[in-house]
């Protein structure tokens, strides 16, 4: 396969190790190899047992020619040093050009006319990384769409100032260029688009974690979903039972708070401000006026759902 990536830092030459990747231009080293491990695995013949040869042999080829030296380049201290200088070099040398750039995609027209750049570039990476290798046939596009959002944000934290958002390149002549044009492009737009999936995702990993007691991994999920959907008050309720469990109270405090900011009837955020309360007034030797002991056993007793498990007492 001949893999040609002509949109983003590609169209000048460079090859962008982190769009393969799908990880912000400022990642560091843990974030790179936690990335690249959950691709290598995606990746890997194990795991497309059930695939097709021909979509075996893409895999195979996408690991080796693109994952891999990506890799390489950005988990090596001293490599990754060079690339970043020769990265900024070349975004603040299309400052001083102006350099016109053609964006291809509704993100990176968003990210360019956004006075949230920061924030909201970090969000559509994090958010397109959950899907970019689910359809190995759309990969390589998916990569030149996130070459085109770091493109941007380099400029623009270069100096560069849009007026507003650059419009769209004009259509193509050819009906089907411009068809297939029109595909592409919405490829991004969907990745993005996908972000309750993602947060059910954490989620859902996150809960089975914490019912086999395994809380650390619990919290490495639920820190990964509060990164793309912050005010989530799911996340910080789930987040702060483990840190409660992890007798951090301290923390669970925190999420819990922020939880029941976000919404008020949060159940299992009030039921953890309880608990701390308990706790507390344990510790104080005081008794805890407002928590009848019939109620505060209920979750206890009940075992019903993620909730009374969770809350609930030691397990049989």
């Amino acid at each position: 396969m001949s893999i040609k990536i002509e949109r983003g830092l590609f169209k000048f030459d460079s090859i962008d190790y982190h769009a393969v990747l799908c990880v912000p231009v400022d990642a560091d080293i843990k974030e790179i190899r936690k990335r690249y491990l959950n691709i290598a695995r995606r990746l890997h013949p194990d795991s497309c047992a059930s695939a097709s040869t021909e979509e075996k042999q893409l895999a195979s080829e996408l690991l080796s020619k693109l994952v891999n030296p990506a890799y390489e380049k950005l988990s090596q201290e001293r490599t990754r040093t060079e690339y970043m200088v020769v990265l900024s070099q070349m975004s603040k040398r299309l400052v001083q050009e102006s350099a016109s750039v053609d964006l291809s995609s509704d993100p990176a027209r968003q990210l360019a006319g956004s006075p949230n750049v920061e924030q909201l570039y970090r969000t559509m990476i994090l958010k397109i990384a959950e899907t970019q290798y689910d359809s190995l046939t759309k990969a390589v596009q998916i990569i030149g769409y996130v070459s085109e959002l770091n493109l941007v944000y380099l400029m623009r934290t270069a100096g560069k100032k849009f007026d507003k958002a650059p419009p769209p390149p004009p259509p193509s002549s050819k009906v089907t260029s411009n068809s297939s044009e029109n595909t592409d492009a919405t490829i991004l737009q969907s990745a993005v688009n996908k972000e309750d999936t993602s947060i059910n995702n954490y989620l859902r990993r996150a809960q089975e974690l914490m019912t086999k007691n395994q809380f650390a991994q619990a919290r490495v999920e639920l820190q990964d979903a509060i990164k793309l959907a912050p005010n989530n008050s799911r996340c910080h309720s789930l987040i702060g039972v483990v840190y409660l469990k992890q007798n951090q109270t301290t923390m669970a405090k925190v999420h819990f708070d922020r939880a029941l900011q976000l919404d008020p009837k949060d159940q299992m955020a009030s039921e953890g401000k309880r608990k701390i309360e308990q706790l507390m007034g344990q510790k104080s030797g005081t008794a805890v006026k407002t928590a009848p002991t019939q109620a505060s056993k209920q979750p206890e007793k009940s075992g019903g759902g993620l909730f009374g498990g969770l809350f609930g007492g030691k397990k049989k």
